[in-house]
């Protein structure tokens, strides 16, 4: 006999964690549980296209939401809807999740939908193949919480589409769809699954570029590149239509985007050189522009791009020596802890693709904008901004590296957040005494003086490389590695024994703190990311001593063990640093004192998940009826029928940790707790 079930779908759900419904409409979730029975002890419903009965797995009540979406959202009657429609690969007959047939060939698949709760490039895989072998044109991948859209232009090129045709719609409406960059924003808002960039140049490596025969970091560099240029042309002329999409022939579409390339390049110098193209095919191009063109580049921050160049980044130059790219959510609390400010000058010595220093020029644009009564809005970093936010990036804020590439994208970054103002050098920040030789070579003089002579201007004694005067300071030096070359060594105080001789091998990232003091003017401050054990471990304690002796120690913030995954599970530390300054001519910014008090956090939110994917902040819903105002926590967390992910005011998931407050959408957090203890204890910066 069957009776309404008690079980609920958050219930089904509860064994796969990771599962979401953000993809469907509430009254299509509470629709389906409704309609959920108990059958011999267990969940089962209902199928609307078939009337069959089928136990309530997760995968199955994904797919009954499909058919819901389809037909109220998209608008395709269930009589044109098949389940497990069998796909024929010779004698091999497999069953495909959910079909839709041709409005006027009942027999022939127009729409395949794949539900199965695979990674997606097994199940892009398996729709492809089911698109090849039944001719159907749309293929569809989801799991629930995203949703992938597929044109199949040939067997063996998959176009990505924005959204599937309605009923009424054909699928020359959705290409020839042109598009303002108020039309991107708003497509943007509204999106329930998104997939991140990196994600994206994942799917266009498995599909095209791994057999291109490019650099694909090269490649792929082009690519954004052009699309911001594309952005921020039509960010500055409202009406013009975004020229970054596929509506053209091959040969055409490589013309096109060439000449968007090259246009680039003229605007922000010192990336490419000027005889650069592109190198991809026009088959390949094809493919690629039709993921990229619907993604938005531009933000109110930058952490949709720098995402996809960390992936980039050759981990050969990177992982190997123990350099990360930092979450943009510490950068933040850095900041907001260090608070630098609009007449100081910041510097990152170690800048891979230079977050710190341009989440410090978002930080100070806002107080400028503030200051004049203006607000950030959506494309915060495309739109022009007054002459003190330019004039702040082009004087006061540099970034240093030694791997080219990582020094590139930090260009093309700082580039693109200070209006065509930069000054990212590609140096080696250890070895101070060789810059010299770098600094004379005229090809590198070519992108790289206009900054350089600025930096020298901020060194502490003309002519020498060693001491600078900057007020603040953000690093994550590579932690992993150590330096061997004795006369690099013999220049540092920590690299010397207490006997005087000096050590046949020191830690990067030691003498990294002892460099970053000496860019520090007296009363300068600085936060810089290290191993845990570098403040435990009785090996280090003459770096403790080290730093005790130059600076007062102002935090010490633990930061959760999955920051750094998927590269590293490392437990790594923030070290927050005021250098002494006793020169009371120079004002005692910071008096040397022998007690004070520090303040220290451990950050218990892991923003990560154990994977390395961003763990986010997920909206607390009612319960529903016949559950209690006060059901636990898990609950409203967890649900999978109701779960949606906070966003801010534009639009943007908010990342779920406790190391600052978003924009007063989430509790305070340790940086607020920070500027309190600042405060009482009088630090001169805040």
């Amino acid at each position: 006999m069957k009776k309404n079930t008690t079980m609920s779908i958050n219930e089904i759900f509860n064994a796969e964690v990771k599962h979401s419904l953000v993809l469907f409409d509430a009254r299509h979730i509470e629709d389906l549980e409704q309609a959920l029975f108990d059958k011999n002890g267990k969940a089962y419903l209902k199928c609307l296209a078939t009337g069959k009965e089928y136990m309530a797995k997760p995968e199955e009540i994904v797919r009954q939401l499909w058919i819901r979406k389809l037909r109220d959202v998209y608008g395709y009657p269930t009589d044109r809807m098949r389940i497990e429609f069998p796909i024929h690969f010779g004698r091999q007959v497999k069953k495909a999740d959910i079909v839709v047939v041709d409005k006027d060939r009942p027999t022939t698949p127009f729409i395949i939908i794949e539900v199965k709760k695979t990674k997606l490039k097994d199940g892009k895989e398996q729709l492809k193949s089911y698109c090849n072998a039944s001719g159907a044109p749309i293929g569809v991948w989801s799991d629930g919480a995203q949703e992938s859209f597929y044109y199949r232009k040939d067997p063996n090129y998959f176009n990505e589409l924005t959204d599937l045709p309605r009923v009424d719609q054909s699928l020359a409406e959705i290409f020839d769809e042109r598009m303002t960059i108020d039309d991107l924003v708003k497509r943007y808002q509204e999106q329930k699954s998104r997939k991140s960039l990196k994600d994206v140049i994942l799917e266009m490596e498995d599909e095209v570029l791994a057999n291109a025969g490019v650099d694909v970091f090269e490649e792929v560099f082009k690519l954004i590149f052009t699309k911001l240029y594309d952005e921020w042309a039509s960010g500055n002329d409202r009406k013009r239509y975004l020229e970054f999409r596929n509506t053209d022939t091959e040969s055409d579409l490589k013309k096109r985007i060439q000449k968007l390339f090259d246009q680039a390049k003229k605007k922000w110098e010192g990336v490419f050189q000027e005889d650069d193209q592109i190198k991809l095919t026009g088959s390949h191009l094809l493919v690629c522009v039709s993921y990229l063109e619907n993604e938005k580049l531009f933000n109110t921050n930058l952490e949709v791009i720098d995402e996809a160049f960390e992936y980039l980044i050759n981990q050969s130059s990177k992982g190997d020596k123990g350099q990360y790219f930092t979450p943009r959510y510490v950068i933040d609390m850095c900041v907001k802890m260090l608070n630098p400010k609009e007449d100081e000058t910041l510097i990152d010595t170690a800048a891979g693709s230079a977050g710190f220093t341009v989440h410090g020029i978002f930080k100070v644009w806002r107080d400028i904008l503030e200051d004049l009564g203006m607000k950030a809005s959506h494309l915060f970093t495309l739109e022009k901004k007054p002459q003190r936010c330019v004039d702040y990036v082009k004087e006061k804020v540099f970034a240093i590296d030694f791997d080219e590439k990582s020094v590139r994208v930090a260009r093309c970054l700082n580039l693109i957040a200070g209006d065509g103002q930069t000054n990212v050098l590609h140096l080696n920040s250890l070895d101070w005494k060789r810059w010299e030789e770098r600094t004379s070579d005229e090809a590198w003089i070519d992108t790289y003086n206009n900054g350089w002579k600025k930096l020298k201007q901020l060194r502490a004694k003309p002519g020498e490389n060693r001491y600078f005067s900057f007020d603040v300071l953000m690093a994550n030096p590579p932690f992993a590695g150590d330096i061997k070359q004795g006369d690099l060594i013999s220049l540092y105080d920590l690299g010397h024994k207490t006997n005087g001789k000096i050590e046949n091998k020191v830690g990067r990232d030691l003498l990294f703190v002892e460099r970053n003091l000496d860019f520090l003017r007296p009363g300068g401050r600085m936060a810089i990311v290290l191993p845990q054990g570098r403040l435990n471990n009785s090996s280090d304690k003459r770096l403790r001593e080290y730093i005790a002796e130059h600076c007062r120690i102002l935090a010490v913030v633990g930061l959760h063990p999955n920051t750094f995954k998927p590269h590293t599970g490392t437990k790594t530390s923030v070290l927050f640093l005021q250098k002494w300054n006793d020169d009371a001519k120079a004002g005692p910014l910071c008096p040397r004192v022998k007690d004070y008090n520090i303040f220290f956090a451990t950050q218990q939110k892991p923003g990560k998940d154990t994977s390395g994917d961003k763990i986010y902040e997920r909206v607390k819903m009612e319960p529903p009826k016949g559950k209690a105002k006060d059901a636990p926590a898990t609950y409203t967390q967890g649900r999978a029928a109701a779960a949606d992910y906070l966003t801010d005011e534009h639009g943007h998931w908010i990342v779920e940790h406790d190391l600052f407050n978003y924009e007063g959408l989430t509790q305070d957090g340790i940086a607020e707790a920070f500027q309190e203890f600042a405060a009482k204890e009088r630090l001169s910066f805040f």
